[in-house]
């Protein structure tokens, strides 16, 4: 059988119709458009490649740490040292700074077999430099709160703090531990995050509705006050501020049936009676909360010389969980979780007639502990904040976390936010008519704009106040300016700590208006917040000193305070302190 033959029909003489011939011709083109395309695509996935791969290497060298040393020192129980002891120093103090630097932080972390579990529930430890004539001395003494001498009566933890819930008598018997589950919790007296100023005296405060008053001298607690026998509010926080004439702001929510608001509090500056504490005191505005029943959790808010700034941001407390916290067993930190569904709203009140603004400014979700500055312009209010983009860092401040070593505390830290310094423009004169869709921020210098919405809301987005070089220092936080001379103001430098490490591990001088970086690092050394102090006779912005208490975790070497040139930020002395100390947040100078 021979093999069948295919036929192909000879088509060289045949004529292709019109529409084949253009559409092999549409066929042609579209196959050179295609094969030029892929081959620009081919060039582009090569240099995405690349910048992905040089993304990746930035992100590796600017938030990822390895090898990072243990800390936990740094966070372990210390004893108080209340006898005066003299400083060693090295290099100089200047003769004129004349004063004490006092400092507050956790200091004790247990009580009998019973520990705390996060980093801010710590026993209130109160720290003393006292500068003269370039010498230097320390003493430190554990606050007598009432919650200190509790604990230690029992020897063990009865009062419940942030990340730590107080567990029932083990003396009492099933019902009654049982029983006690339905009780009201009682509310912590332990004021260990700053020391804040009311009418010229000196309180220690936290974020729950009691203040310590001291005597700074000699550290002694004098009086509790409770700021709910005063006004209606369930506490206040540890950053008020304060106008040239000693009049004090601060914020504080209050919670009812009808949900809850962050209130505006003005504390007059003067005493009528010597016996006076936060008497006078006022609330001058009430925001209502967004969200009612989950309002924002706050640390701090911004002031310029007319207007207070509240951020409404989405970190929020939820109130049913934190009331019923005692009874599902866990403790208040449970009840605050970032929800970055919701955005960050910024309310502006006039401090002098408690009038809320009625513009609506957004931003992106973010989160802010410390506002750095903030002054009025050409019709605008300016705040500039540290930000952070991610609000989770609050749990991972658990005390277990802090104290790992190894591969288990970089995960920490490479798990933690990194806070930037961010400046919003808050434009206050919007109307019907301004053009939606554009900038209405009228500042040249800044590149934060503010854009009208359709539905009336201004969208406010930031100007990152740092150049790159800022990343490679974890970023920045503990924020302090010349507060004297320039809180409310315009102004050029801020001061704070970098952190490269789970606590500070630099301290950095930001220029904002040339974005530069001065920094100082001493490795194995951890400095705390920076306080300026002016230098007498000067207006200059940075003419002064910046202070800072730095600690190891190395047994053979001393903890000190340091002493820097704020202008060019060079060291000019140091007072070295053979005392074991933890690592504070916050204080203050105070001239003698």
């Amino acid at each position: 059988m021979m093999a069948s033959q295919v036929v192909k029909p000879d088509t060289r003489n045949c004529k292709r119709p019109r529409e084949l011939e253009i559409f092999l011709h549409f066929v042609s083109n579209l196959s050179t458009i295609a094969v030029g395309f892929l081959s620009v695509m081919v060039r582009w996935i090569s240099v995405l490649k690349k910048y992905v791969e040089s993304t990746r290497q930035k992100k590796a060298i600017f938030s990822k740490q390895e090898r990072l040393p243990c800390i936990a020192p740094l966070v372990t129980t210390v004893e108080e040292t209340p006898q005066i002891v003299s400083a060693c120093v090295r290099g100089h103090f200047p003769q004129w700074l004349r004063g004490y630097l006092l400092r507050v932080g956790p200091g004790k972390f247990e009580f009998g077999k019973d520990k705390y579990n996060h980093w801010f529930d710590g026993m209130a430890l109160l720290h003393q430099f006292r500068m003269e004539k370039g010498t230097v001395t320390y003493r430190s003494k554990f606050l007598q709160s009432d919650t200190y001498k509790a604990n230690s009566v029992h020897d063990r933890i009865v009062i419940s703090e942030f990340g730590t819930l107080a567990v029932p008598d083990p003396c009492k018997n099933v019902f009654e531990r049982f029983l006690s589950k339905f009780e009201l919790p009682a509310i912590t007296d332990n004021t260990n995050v700053n020391y804040v100023q009311y009418k010229g005296d000196y309180y220690l405060s936290t974020e729950t509705n009691f203040m310590n008053k001291v005597d700074i001298k000699t550290l002694e607690k004098t009086e509790k006050v409770d700021w709910r026998k005063f006004i209606a509010v369930n506490g206040a926080t540890a950053h008020p501020h304060y106008d040239a004439d000693g009049t004090a702001y601060n914020m504080g929510n209050s919670y009812g049936s009808h949900g809850s608001c962050y209130n505006v509090i003005r504390v007059p500056p003067e005493k009528v009676d010597l016996g006076e504490t936060i008497h006078g005191a006022q609330v001058i505005c009430s925001i209502a909360s967004a969200e009612g029943m989950r309002p924002s959790y706050y640390h701090s808010f911004g002031m310029t010389r007319k207007y207070i700034i509240f951020i409404e941001q989405p970190l929020k407390m939820n109130l049913w969980k934190v009331v019923t916290s005692k009874i599902r067993g866990k403790s208040f930190a449970d009840g605050i979780s970032w929800e970055p569904q919701y955005n960050t709203r910024f309310h502006v009140v006039d401090k002098h007639t408690g009038q809320l603004l009625p513009g609506m400014y957004y931003s992106k979700p973010f989160v802010t502990f410390h506002q750095i500055n903030a002054f009025e312009d050409q019709g605008c209010v300016v705040i500039d904040l540290c930000c952070q983009d991610d609000g989770r860092s609050l749990e991972v401040y658990q005390l277990q976390n802090l104290r790992k070593v190894g591969e288990g505390l970089d995960q920490v830290y490479n798990s933690v936010g990194r806070s930037f310094p961010r400046r919003f423009v808050l434009p206050l004169h919007v109307s019907l008519n301004d053009p939606e869709g554009q900038n209405l921020s009228p500042l040249s210098y800044s590149s934060a704009s503010a854009v009208k919405q359709a539905d009336g809301k201004i969208w406010c987005s930031y100007e990152n106040l740092h150049p790159e070089g800022l990343e490679d220092e974890g970023g920045i936080e503990f924020p302090q300016i010349n507060y004297g001379q320039f809180s409310g103001r315009k102004y050029r430098f801020f001061y704070g700590c970098g952190f490269r490490h789970l606590v500070g591990d630099s301290l950095i001088k930001v220029d904002v208006v040339n974005k530069t970086l001065t920094i100082w690092r001493e490795d194995g050394f951890y400095p705390s917040e920076p306080v300026f102090v002016p230098a007498p006779g000067t207006s200059e912005e940075d003419g002064g000193v910046i202070l800072s208490v730095v600690i190891t975790p190395k047994q053979n070497e001393n903890n000190f305070l340091l002493v820097l040139d704020a202008k060019n930020f060079e060291e000019l002395g140091r007072a070295e302190v053979p005392v074991q100390m933890p690592y504070g947040f916050h204080g203050t100078f105070v001239t003698i």
